[in-house]
């Protein structure tokens, strides 16, 4: 069985720093995908930035520039580096596995920006 946990998130001031890790246990292979999206109320998830098998990244606009996305292997972890924090980017935030073709989610980590 493969559990995916976050954690990382809490509360921040704007223009501060959060890192968001996620671990993936259980049984592992097959990883081909791992992603970070985040979600408000009302609205979708979000799709923030994924990291493919092969190491290929990418990002999404709206965090490019601020948010970088990294792993690592012998961890079994994923991370979010999240620079100069606005208030609009308070959401719960969400990762995603892809392994042997099916997705596994996490409960999601609150982050809160404000003063």
């Amino acid at each position: 069985q493969v559990q995916v946990v976050e954690s990382g998130g809490g509360l921040v001031q704007p223009g501060g720093s959060l890192r968001l890790s996620c671990a993936v246990s259980g049984s592992i292979f097959g990883i081909s995908f791992m992603g970070w999206y985040r979600q408000t109320p009302g609205k979708q998830r979000e799709f923030l930035a994924h990291i493919r098998a092969s190491g290929s990244i990418y990002l999404a606009d709206s965090v490019k520039g601020r948010f970088t996305i990294s792993r690592e292997n012998a961890k079994n972890t994923v991370y979010l580096q999240m620079n100069s924090l606005k208030p609009e980017d308070t959401a719960v935030y969400f990762c995603k596995w892809m392994l042997q073709g099916r997705v596994y989610w996490g409960q999601g980590t609150q982050v809160t920006v404000s003063s």
